[in-house]
């Protein structure tokens, strides 16, 4: 085996086309992680009947996935960096594949939801390797920035496609075919993967592993997401609500002094440190609490309130994935040319205006005047806030630490995703009662009663997307010649082939 550097692509090596076809295997396993959090959604009401599963219970289908991703996701990391990213990302694959049909072939409720959780498990091996796998492939600045524009349409634009996924299998085929069409899925990127993506070298490992960092971690984002998940049914101030949140954030503290101690840390501490990948970390925060908040309440709207059926209320979507791809595309072109700041600073402002947009929703208005502007408008602003924030994650990052970063700025993700549906969840739901209450004899007063509380939410949803700007002003700083001296540097990564 010979090795040669990443950052030497001649004219008409066969590496050149050979990376793309590797961009398009990592970008369909991407799809795979990132639909597989909204794609049962949809069907989640016929998982419940068929299955027996009582009200309490069924948000398990979605959070057994979530809080598992979300838990795991730094250790998956560390171990994509020491045991190589094309190792664990096809480790990753078949897990996943074995998973989707353990799940759904389920024949009761707790199948279901172990199946649910070994999706999470795998995926949080999958997810951080395959963007350490962008990050190492593509070094020359204008190639990464298109690779990278890629992975974060697919990134962004996953959620909704897995709405209208879910609801095209639902409505034509079965529930369960929302979950077993991940392992043809998973199979094919498999052996797309053994054919073109690249062998990486893993990081040295000098001493043992970082056990005590690694449980420390794992429970306190464990902890918190579940916290979050529970503040929606039983109210942020219940006990157990309070205590899981207190014992996540002790966890998380415990974790942080147990990093600065030791010689071979899980997550050394010098990757959140640096000032830019602190604000595209604190963005990838903030941002999805906004981006669920659309999700959540149109999935709502667009069937109870406006009586789409499944594969209707899926298609409504649609405008999202399309409006990103074509954002995202706009941004890979710009991005070595302006720096990530201005345009993620413009991808915010474009989504604080589609929530606003959006808040405005009242009775009796049509999806072409209420909703599918403010769609759009949403969805060319998630392109810029996307292909930023993983240029700036992963920007410098030590090629020993791409995986670490990479499932940094995924947990920062699922988090935020966890907190935006917790969070705005519980306030909706509140500002429904209040309605309620103040507006007795309205007509139709459930329906409106409704809209009232999704509109709540959006005008919160806005506020976070505004709380991005300053972050996003104050914190990053790097410049475009930064990005196109990245091909000179460090990233110069040896490849086995």
């Amino acid at each position: 085996m010979s090795e040669i550097s990443t950052a030497v692509h001649a004219p008409g090596d066969r590496r050149d086309s050979a990376r793309w076809l590797a961009l398009g295997v990592i970008g369909l396993a991407q799809l795979m992680v990132v639909l597989d959090a909204t794609i049962v959604t949809i069907a989640l009401p016929f998982a419940q009947r068929d299955l027996g599963i009582s009200e309490g219970d069924k948000q398990w289908a979605l959070t057994a996935y979530t809080l598992i991703f979300g838990g795991l996701l730094l250790l998956g990391g560390r171990l994509a960096d020491y045991l190589g990213r094309r190792r664990i990302f096809l480790v990753g694959l078949v897990g996943f594949a074995a998973a989707s049909a353990l799940a759904g072939l389920a024949q009761n409720g707790a199948q279901l939801f172990a199946g649910r959780g070994l999706q999470g498990a795998f995926a949080a091996l999958l997810a951080p390797a395959a963007l350490a796998l962008v990050s190492v492939t593509f070094t020359e600045a204008k190639e990464r920035a298109r690779a990278f524009a890629v992975f974060a349409g697919i990134s962004a634009g996953g959620a909704a496609i897995g709405l209208i996924a879910g609801g095209a299998l639902t409505e034509y085929a079965s529930w369960r075919w929302t979950l077993l069409v991940n392992t043809p899925i998973a199979i094919l990127a498999f052996v797309g993967a053994l054919a073109f993506v690249i062998k990486d070298v893993p990081a040295p490992r000098t001493g043992g592993y970082d056990v005590p960092g690694a449980v420390t971690v794992t429970a306190g984002l464990i902890a918190i997401v579940y916290g979050f998940s529970r503040a929606a049914d039983h109210g942020w101030t219940s006990g157990g609500t309070l205590a899981l949140l207190v014992a996540g954030l002790a966890l998380l503290v415990a974790f942080v002094a147990i990093e600065r101690r030791s010689a071979n840390p899980l997550l050394p501490l010098r990757i959140p440190g640096e000032s830019n990948r602190g604000g595209a970390l604190l963005a990838a925060l903030l941002i999805p609490i906004a981006m669920f908040a659309m999700f959540l309440f149109l999935s709502f709207y667009f069937q109870v309130t406006l009586g789409y059926s499944p594969l209707k209320a899926g298609v409504a979507f649609l405008p999202f994935p399309v409006g990103i791809a074509v954002s995202a595309g706009i941004t890979s072109a710009l991005l070595p040319k302006l720096g990530p700041r201005p345009l993620m600073i413009a991808g915010a402002a474009l989504g604080v205006v589609g929530l606003l947009w959006l808040a405005q929703l009242s009775y009796g208005d049509s999806y072409a005047a209420g909703v599918l502007p403010a769609q759009l408008l949403i969805a060319l602003g998630m392109g810029p806030l996307f292909v930023g924030m993983q240029a700036v994650a992963l920007h410098r990052v030590d090629e020993a630490d791409a995986g670490v970063a990479s499932a940094l700025l995924n947990a920062a993700q699922q988090v935020g995703g966890a907190v935006g549906t917790a969070l705005l969840t519980t306030i909706s739901v509140q500002a429904a009662k209040d309605y309620l209450a103040d507006n007795p004899t309205v007509d139709d007063l459930a329906a409106r009663a409704a809209i009232y509380s999704y509109d709540v939410a959006f005008y919160v949803g806005a506020g976070f997307f505004l709380a991005a700007i300053p972050v996003i002003a104050l914190m990053i700083k790097a410049k475009p010649t930064d990005f196109a001296e990245d091909a000179e540097e460090s990233l110069r990564v040896p490849l086995a082939v």
